[in-house]
């Protein structure tokens, strides 16, 4: 179990630098995800960071838990968020001009609160501010990523291992959820976009391709339409495509990996979109440097979709998502996207996954690799064997 150092979350309080250039006087961050990342807590509260001076930890819940598990300097208790005005005069913050927050997540019950509360202060959105520095991730944080590269690789080997013909899916995903857990995983996934609920194992099988409510190429039927999604009651089958899309979660971040595996052949459609999807991601992945445009590589891929005989299970199918990639960390969901009209250029620091695949009515194929970038292009940070896997 690690502990966010001191000295990285001074790092990472050079978000006074962007509150600064656009003339905010401080922010107030509430969402979880954000939370960790600057204090290296969840418990209950709210991280007053001013334009200049100290942040500020206010805890409704558990005080002496933030205090064993952030390494910031001024953390203090409160009873109620409406408290926080007066907590903050008593520290020397007594006018805001414009104060930020994270507008992006936060409910509109929230901050209609925190309006009332600051009145007459602006308030603006700091969502942005936030996700474009998380997008550069650390040394402490790609430390942390490496970490993961021998649970990915365990993981895939134990399904490898253990999958079985007539089982139902759910209880293939039960198995590698229990492995998963006992190697360190954290249980839980995040994602910054509402209502895009995920487990952190999408096993599918065969025809289960469904489309769903979830951002992703491939859906599920799910178990019940209260989360219709991922993995079913049906039994795992011979001669069809079994795609595990998995996430290790560790010390709160991710990896994200996508694999193929079948017990017994795959038909020939199948194994051929399954190679167009290895080509389009060589291509991406020598294509990748700092200061390509992230719509560049998205337009490549398409291109490249485009000369096979499967453009329209590209992404998806009947309607494809408009990405092939998206940068991962403490959320699934986090910059840069690879993705069309997203011209934002690469740069050295971030981590990303690229994931071209093809979608069919009786499966679908294609692989997913998560990425560090670095001044001499891309390292692979999920390594296990790319091919269709037979069992």
């Amino acid at each position: 179990m690690r502990y966010t150092p001191g000295f990285e979350l001074e790092l990472r309080i050079r978000l006074q630098e962007s509150l600064k250039q656009n003339g905010i006087d401080g922010a107030i961050i509430v969402q979880n995800a954000d939370l960790f990342y600057f204090t290296g807590t969840i418990q209950r509260s709210s991280l007053f960071v001013p334009a200049e001076g100290e942040p500020l930890l206010l805890v409704k819940k558990d005080l002496d838990r933030a205090k064993q598990e952030s390494a910031l300097k001024n953390i203090t208790g409160i009873e109620s968020s409406r408290e926080l005005k007066a907590v903050l005069n008593s520290h020397g913050y007594s006018s805001f001009d414009t104060i930020g927050f994270e507008l992006d997540v936060l409910p509109a019950e929230q901050y209609l609160r925190f309006q009332k509360l600051f009145h007459p202060a602006r308030i603006t959105n700091i969502g942005p501010l936030i996700r474009k520095l998380r997008m550069i991730k650390s040394a402490y944080e790609i430390e942390i990523f490496k970490d993961m590269t021998k649970h990915h690789h365990e993981i895939f080997s134990f399904i490898r291992e253990n999958l079985q013909e007539g089982i139902p899916e759910c209880e293939m995903n039960g198995k590698i959820t229990g492995i998963s857990q006992k190697k360190g995983h954290s249980g839980l996934m995040r994602i910054r976009g509402f209502n895009q609920d995920l487990f952190y194992v999408h096993f599918l099988s065969g025809p289960n391709t469904t489309p769903s409510y979830f951002e992703g190429s491939v859906g599920g039927k799910g178990v019940s339409p209260a989360f219709a999604q991922g993995s079913s009651t049906k039994l795992i089958g011979r001669n069809e495509p079994v795609l595990v899309d998995y996430s290790f979660s560790l010390d709160g971040y991710m990896l994200d990996q996508t694999r193929i595996f079948c017990i017994g052949t795959l038909p020939e459609h199948l194994v051929e979109a399954h190679k167009t999807a290895i080509e389009i991601i060589r291509a991406l992945e020598e294509m990748s440097a700092p200061g390509v445009s992230c719509h560049k590589l998205y337009e490549r891929a398409m291109e490249l979709a485009a000369k096979s005989p499967y453009q329209k299970h590209f992404l998806g199918y009947p309607k494809p998502v408009n990405f092939v990639g998206h940068g991962i960390g403490i959320e699934l969901d986090e910059l840069p996207v690879i993705a069309s009209g997203f011209n934002n250029p690469l740069q050295a620091g971030m981590v990303f996954a690229l994931e071209p695949k093809f979608v069919f009515p009786d499966g679908a194929v294609g692989v997913e690799n998560t990425y560090l970038l670095t001044e001499n292009g891309l390292e692979a940070l999920t390594v296990f064997e790319e091919d269709i896997i037979y069992i």
